[in-house]
């Protein structure tokens, strides 16, 4: 089955299409709660093998009610899941996972038997997950909601599908996404990812981001190296500023010092070389002049990397380097070029998440992007997909989500870090941006749209219509206002009218009245509530004065404290702990409390 192709109405039809019986071209693998089949994992398997194995044992009994056994040789039944590359080899010596890269995967049916294997450590299990979704029908919601059918016979019809992810990197960093079950479920391998070795493992990071002080670190260095550091007009510093990227014993000190945190991680894959959050690149002649003549810091900066990989391969030729191109060594240079096992990851921290890359307001950091991608063999994004400022703001970018990832892939870019509420549940619509983009950076040729439709039907049941037609107004409302839609997006955007706010609301409530006596369905919408209420809270006066002078009839109590009460109760049960980047929830009480205040005479 191609999954670009597929059309994800509903569970429903999903199930009618790969489960039901075919005619006679069929392996049945469950019948009426009997097992009719075998699962085989060779003996000498690697652990995530077995461990897929066991997964789609516990899965088809979920489903079933069928006890499937699970044993190390092939045997004579009529029905045998084949799990893993060796077992596949049990019963076709010619079975090869070459071209499949390091996580391709291969779901084949044959007369008798089910491959369901794949290459590296991870591409059997993504094999397993992969069968049990595409095929039966189950869902990841979120780390404690999903959806997995009660179908005791199990007939499959004919598969013969191989898929190499175009990504190599893939992170939904949004809070809930990081649990390690959910995230292999749903095929992540980022560095944040809660994914075990037993699981396949992931893309391991020694040093994330940000790690210039990290490995010369200024307390230990500064005093006796000043000349480590930035020149910034005439002086040395270390006070938000950077190295000196030209000073060649400090080269030596990094390489020393990253060579013995490698040492003492060995399963890294990437090791971060990357400049501090903060700009004041070092001005001093020899850092000028290079980048005068690459015609961006960043040419100082990947020629320093570029040194620095050099020396890590020649100890560890299976770690690449890792380095951003963010602010200002956002515009590629001139001349040097990244080495083969150098990263460069670009951050579109600048973009308007409103608009997709394609369109004018992004053209500069889209021309940087197709400027990177001709030069760098590795080029990874770091993509913002939430309001730092106010996580719980509403943030309706959800359809720039697919096309700006098929725009990466276009671009030969390798991996993409999706940078959400990471920090705390509760962020505005948390569960459904994780799962549309853990679906659309493993296949960007999903559809967007019906990767929402699929989530709010699957996650908020009865209420889903009413969920849509809130989100329906919240995107429309940004494009009428032609909001930017930054990721420090402040509450009195032009998008968040008192109108749309009042209507927003209104629709919330009718799905919370659709959820009924569904206790669990109704807190998931009180929860999808709480970006209107914070809205209404934060500029509280001032909606009201608003709401007075049109005659408006205000949707929320009179007492600005009841409204924070109540939005604490939903927060409380949802274990909301911040609201922003930093900004935990006791914060909102102090705006509650200065809105309570009498205005003065």
């Amino acid at each position: 089955m191609n999954a670009g192709m597929r059309t994800l109405v509903s569970i429903a039809v999903i199930l009618f299409a790969s489960i039901a019986a075919r005619g006679q071209d069929s392996m049945t693998i469950a019948d009426g709660g009997r097992s009719q089949a075998v699962i085989v994992v060779a003996a000498n398997s690697p652990e995530p093998e077995r461990f897929a194995a066991a997964e789609l044992a516990a899965f088809l009994k979920q489903i079933s009610g069928a006890e499937f056994e699970v044993r190390p040789t092939a045997g004579d039944d009529t029905g045998r899941i084949l799990v893993g590359r060796d077992a596949a080899k049990l019963v076709d010596p010619g079975f090869t996972t070459d071209g499949l890269g390091a996580e391709g995967l291969v779901i084949r049916r044959t007369s008798r038997d089910l491959i369901l294997a794949g290459a590296g450590s991870r591409g059997t299990v993504y094999a397993v997950y992969s069968f049990l979704e595409d095929e039966l029908g189950c869902r990841w919601w979120t780390s404690k909601v999903s959806s997995i059918p009660k179908q005791p016979t199990l007939r499959i019809g004919a598969i013969d599908r191989r898929y190499v992810p175009p990504l190599e990197y893939r992170e939904s960093f949004w809070f809930d996404a990081l649990d390690g079950d959910w995230a292999v479920r749903n095929k992540c391998n980022g560095f944040f990812d809660r994914v075990t070795a037993r699981q396949g493992g992931k893309q391991d990071y020694e040093g994330f981001v940000h790690t210039f002080y990290p490995l010369i670190p200024p307390d230990k260095y500064f005093k006796d190296h000043p000349e480590w550091f930035s020149l910034i007009n005439g002086q040395r510093t270390t006070g938000s500023a950077q190295l000196c990227l030209t000073n060649e014993e400090m080269r030596a000190e990094l390489v020393k010092n990253l060579k013995e945190r490698l040492r003492a991680n060995p399963g890294a894959t990437i090791a971060s070389v990357s400049q501090n959050d903060c700009f004041n690149n070092c001005q001093c002649d020899r850092c000028a002049a290079i980048d005068r003549e690459e015609g961006s810091p960043a040419g100082s900066l990947l020629r320093f990397v570029n040194a620095v990989a050099a020396e890590i391969e020649r100890e560890f030729p299976k770690v690449a380097i890792d380095t951003l191109a963010y602010q200002y060594t956002r515009k590629p240079p001139a001349h040097v070029r990244p080495r083969p096992n150098v990263v460069v990851r670009l951050c579109s921290i600048e973009c308007s998440f409103s608009k997709p890359l394609a369109d004018d307001r992004n053209q500069a950091f889209r021309d940087d992007l197709v400027g990177w991608s001709k030069v760098c063999n590795r080029l990874y994004i770091w993509d913002y997909t939430t309001n730092f400022a106010h996580y719980v703001l509403p943030h309706p970018n959800l359809r720039v989500l697919g096309p700006n990832i098929r725009f990466f892939v276009a671009h030969g870019v390798k991996g993409v870090f999706e940078q959400g509420a990471y920090q705390s549940y509760g962020s505005e619509m948390a569960e459904l941006r994780g799962w549309v983009l853990a679906k659309l950076l493993w296949d960007p040729s999903r559809d967007p749209q019906k990767l929402v439709d699929e989530f709010l039907d699957g996650y908020y049941g009865s209420s889903a219509s009413h969920v849509r037609a809130y989100l329906k107004l919240t995107h429309d409302a940004v494009e009428t206002a032609g909001d930017a839609l930054g990721c420090y997006s402040p509450p009195n955007a032009g998008f968040l009218s008192l109108a749309t706010l009042c209507e927003g609301l209104q629709r919330l409530r009718e799905a919370e009245k659709a959820a009924g006596e569904n206790a669990e369905l109704r807190q998931r919408v009180r929860t999808a509530e709480l970006p209107v209420l914070y809205t209404f809270l934060v500029r509280w006066n001032e909606l009201r004065d608003q709401a007075a002078k049109a005659g408006t009839p205000w949707p929320l109590a009179d007492d600005v404290r009841a409204a924070y009460d109540d939005f604490m109760q939903i927060s409380k049960a949802e274990n909301v702990t911040m609201v922003g980047e930093g900004r935990g929830i006791d914060w909102l009480k102090g705006v509650v409390d200065a809105a309570a205040k009498p205005p003065h005479p």
